[in-house]
């Protein structure tokens, strides 16, 4: 973790409505809820109690939150820097304190088949449970809660923030909402209370059972699928591949929605080879019609030193996802490209087309087809109505 003060993040996350949406009439109604109901910056970390860990001999606690089963003696914490053994009892620092909030369209997710031109109340909190050498979000995952702002926001205040937005879904986003489990969880009942839906934007890198603790919870899933390779997993993001395998079969059985991104990162993980055994691995596990977004890399935080990523990069890698049997494979990051569009997989109409953060639904009614009738798969109406 650093040690420095960094303000870059929350100048950068403060309450600017107008950097997240352009709606028309919408913006205006939720800027006026946004500058009425800014929650107060918090004093102090919180002292809530985690979820999910065992307490050892000599105050030490043995946490199963995450693959890592950091072993952590009293004073002192996990990997992710935001859950300390207090006297043998394991607490979330970040419970209910937010360091980034914003409205962003459900597209910025990215989340393509998920009530298309919504808006989505997204958070998140400092920290993070691996260490991802390109993180565009390293200045609030890579720091302590105590090095960054924060604000005083309980899981109650989300949910009515959200309400009171219009915002049909939170999304837990932008850091590792695993490492602020206990808040997410707690936010997304209070959310569906007051008929909003949860989605979290992970990298799956969670045990199994608070995975299945959470789902029944969520309304929506994405997972930032790092590459398909151990050696990248272990030496790009001191993560591993297997557990992020096994959560996705997971939340396939328990049929939450799931959507992937792959950022494809020249010589480190856009081989041909190894996208075609990652394209045969979702289709045999996961199924055809699971959405697969390939992005384009910018180069940020520890790997300056890689280029963008070229246009004709991800247009090989999404044929050949397609042609292994993958339905949907969009390319991000690459504004206007036109396979940004979602076109039906039996005959090729053309259903929505986008266009940045803005949509238009051409051949899209009531989750089909209108040419030919198949049934698209996603989630097209309110999941807790």
């Amino acid at each position: 973790m650093n040690s420095t003060v960094s303000r870059r993040r929350f100048i950068h996350s403060s309450f600017c409505a107008g950097c997240a949406l352009s709606l028309g009439n919408v913006l205006l109604t939720r800027e006026q809820a946004w500058s009425a109901n800014q929650p107060p910056m918090a004093e102090d970390v919180s002292d809530h109690e985690a979820r999910h860990y065992e307490k050892m001999e000599g105050k030490k606690v043995l946490c199963k939150l995450c693959p890592k089963e950091c072993r952590v003696a009293d004073q002192e914490r996990g990997y992710c820097g935001v859950r300390e053994n207090i006297g043998g009892v394991y607490k979330t620092l970040v419970y209910g304190r937010p360091c980034s909030l914003h409205v962003d369209p459900i597209e910025k997710k990215p989340l393509f088949h998920y009530l298309p031109g919504s808006a989505a109340f997204s958070l998140a909190t400092a920290g993070c449970n691996i260490e991802c050498k390109f993180c565009q979000n390293w200045d609030i995952s890579q720091f302590r809660p105590e090095q960054i702002r924060m604000f005083d926001l309980s899981p109650q205040a989300t949910a009515q923030l959200a309400k009171e937005t219009r915002s049909q879904t939170i999304a837990y986003t932008y850091s590792e909402p695993v490492i602020f489990y206990e808040y997410m969880l707690d936010a997304a009942i209070e959310g569906r209370k007051n008929g909003i839906g949860s989605v979290m934007i992970s990298n799956g890198y969670i045990q199994e059972k608070p995975l299945r603790e959470l789902l029944p919870h969520l309304t929506g899933v994405k997972i930032d699928f790092k590459a398909f390779t151990e050696t990248f997993y272990k030496e790009v993001c001191n993560g591993e591949l297997a557990p992020v395998l096994e959560a996705l079969k997971i939340i396939r059985a328990m049929n939450k929605w799931l959507e992937l991104v792959v950022l494809i990162i020249p010589t480190l993980n856009d081989s041909d080879a190894e996208n075609r055994d990652m394209a045969k691995w979702i289709l045999d596990n996961l199924g055809p019609d699971v959405p697969i977004h390939l992005t384009r890399y910018h180069p940020m935080y520890k790997m300056k030193n890689i280029p963008n990523t070229p246009e004709r990069t991800l247009e090989r890698l999404r044929k050949i996802m397609k042609d292994e049997g993958l339905h949907y494979v969009y390319i991000g990051n690459v504004p206007g490209h036109p396979a940004e569009n979602t076109h039906c997989p039996k005959c090729d109409e053309l259903l929505i087309r986008r266009l940045g953060y803005r949509i238009m639904m051409e051949g899209l009614e009531n989750g089909e087809c209108k040419k030919c009738h198949t049934k698209i798969v996603g989630v097209w109406t309110d999941p807790v109505s």
